[in-house]
């Protein structure tokens, strides 16, 4: 198994961010240099960090986009942002550019008559308000996953967005990778006969909490102690001196308060989301990659605006851990390595190589194949599998994604991109539910349509958490 912390350590964050972000040229969408300003779409970006610099640097870098203003409560990132806008424009139009907006509170901001769209790329408890009141203000929206900390907040969003008629692209840009996009569609289609299995690797908190920069916390962080859970926790930790341009107050915003602490914010950032550990900001493994794989695994096997009926817990039995079950009878196996899929499960022959995040291992009655990227090709069998898929290539090049791209058509052409509200709230449910389950301790059952645990007040009240005033939705 390759953990996030590993992943991001092993090929380093700057290139794995750059890869990302490193889409199918503007041409290819019939969007190039040649774009008259009248028809370009005018951007906010809203959120400055790591993955906010990659998304500034592909808007920007396209002239079918205009990016107008950058939004952050943390000035140094704030100005650093509008800073490297007016670079990047200055050296395109080959005069001074100054024009870049800052903003630090995002309403300010989807006020612009000029904005079209937004880029929110905030931790995950900004992510629901911020695009309903995007939505609200007629903007359309791309939002990074998971679009929700719990399962009312991305009916919600996904609600609003319909009912507004706006275009809303989620950043799970694995299904937008050609290679990974033809094994999902295989599968889907019937490739592999009926599917039973997929599994899928879902995290604990330990390869997270228990690295170097917890160390200094460790006495309030105990990893040995909170390392096995698979949600995120409330850590007692100490409050510290806020940092000069800092608006924690606005930073926090609608999450439960915390006095500010390092772990959750610092220059420069340490990871892309090491506030993710945290129950108030985010959703640990669901944060980390779990949206990604629920997100191509759902696709694959046609659930994709739907879920599971059952969430069967490990203490019951009849799974060695985690199992999602579906009204079409697959089963969705979580587990914490690869390795499980052969020592648990024996569902592969011992030589089968798994590896990477960010997708699963589907088993059908014709096969078995992969759909991970950062672990090498993608694998399967029998050997011939791979002519039947049509796959030129069995490399996945996150960086060929067309995500954005996609977006950029639908804006124009107003229909629903491939990462659309619904599935992006769909995706990110499944890693709620899995954590509800984890949370109380044993099996529920689950109904996709109306979106509540069966029987199960305890359950079901696990299924939203108020704002923090003034905040409402």
């Amino acid at each position: 198994m390759i953990s996030r912390r590993c992943f991001i350590k092993k090929i380093g964050v700057s290139a794995s961010v750059a890869g990302i972000f490193n889409v199918v040229a503007p041409e290819v969408v019939g969007q190039g240099k040649g774009t008259p300003p009248s028809e370009r779409v005018g951007v906010g970006l809203i959120g400055c960090g790591l993955m906010g610099r990659g998304h500034l640097h592909r808007v920007a870098g396209d002239s079918a986009f205009q990016l107008i203003a950058v939004c952050d409560p943390d000035k140094t990132r704030r100005e650093n942002a509008r800073d490297t806008v007016n670079q990047i424009y200055s050296q395109k139009t080959g005069k001074k550019w100054n024009d870049c907006l800052e903003f630090n509170d995002y309403r300010e901001l989807l006020a612009r008559k000029d904005i079209d769209a937004v880029v929110i790329v905030t931790p995950d408890h900004w992510h629901t308000l911020m695009s309903i009141h995007a939505a609200k203000a007629g903007k359309d929206i791309y939002c990074e996953k998971p679009v929700s900390v719990t399962v009312q907040e991305g009916r919600f969003l996904a609600d609003t967005v319909a009912a507004y008629g706006r275009v809303f692209q989620t950043g799970t840009q694995y299904r937008s990778t050609p290679v990974i996009r033809q094994v999902c569609e295989f599968v889907r289609n019937g490739g592999l006969g009926k599917v039973s299995k997929v599994f899928t690797i879902l995290n604990t908190l330990m390869g997270f909490i228990n690295s170097e920069r917890f160390a200094p916390y460790f006495k309030y962080i105990e990893p040995q102690k909170n390392g096995h859970f698979y949600y995120p926790l409330d850590f007692p930790l100490p409050a510290e001196d806020v940092p000069e341009g800092l608006d924690w107050e606005m930073w926090v915003g609608p999450a439960p308060w915390k006095p500010y602490n390092k772990l959750y914010h610092i220059n420069p950032s340490p990871g892309v989301v090491p506030w993710s550990f945290c129950d108030a900001f985010g959703a640990a493994s669901n944060t980390w990659h779990l949206s990604h794989s629920a997100d191509v695994i759902q696709y694959a096997i046609g659930m994709e605006t739907s879920g599971p009926v059952e969430i069967i817990h490990p203490a019951d039995g009849i799974f060695p851990t985690m199992t999602f079950k579906y009204s079409n009878g697959v089963l969705l196996h979580f587990v914490d390595g690869w390795n499980m899929v052969h020592t648990h499960y024996k569902a592969l022959p011992a030589d089968a190589k798994l590896s990477g995040l960010f997708g699963g291992v589907f088993i059908g009655e014709k096969g078995w194949v992969t759909s991970m990227s950062a672990g090498g090709p993608i694998e399967g069998a029998p050997k011939d599998i791979f002519d039947k898929i049509g796959l030129k290539t069995r490399e996945v090049n996150v960086g060929s994604n067309n995500h954005h791209a996609n977006w950029l058509e639908c804006i124009k052409n107003r229909r629903r991109p491939s990462s659309h509200e619904e599935i992006g709230h769909r995706s990110a449910s499944m890693g709620h539910l899995a954590m509800i389950s984890f949370k109380l301790g044993r099996s529920l059952k689950w109904d996709p349509e109306k979106e509540m645990f069966i029987n199960d007040e305890e359950a079901n009240r696990l299924l939203s958490r108020p704002l923090r005033e003034p905040w409402r939705f």
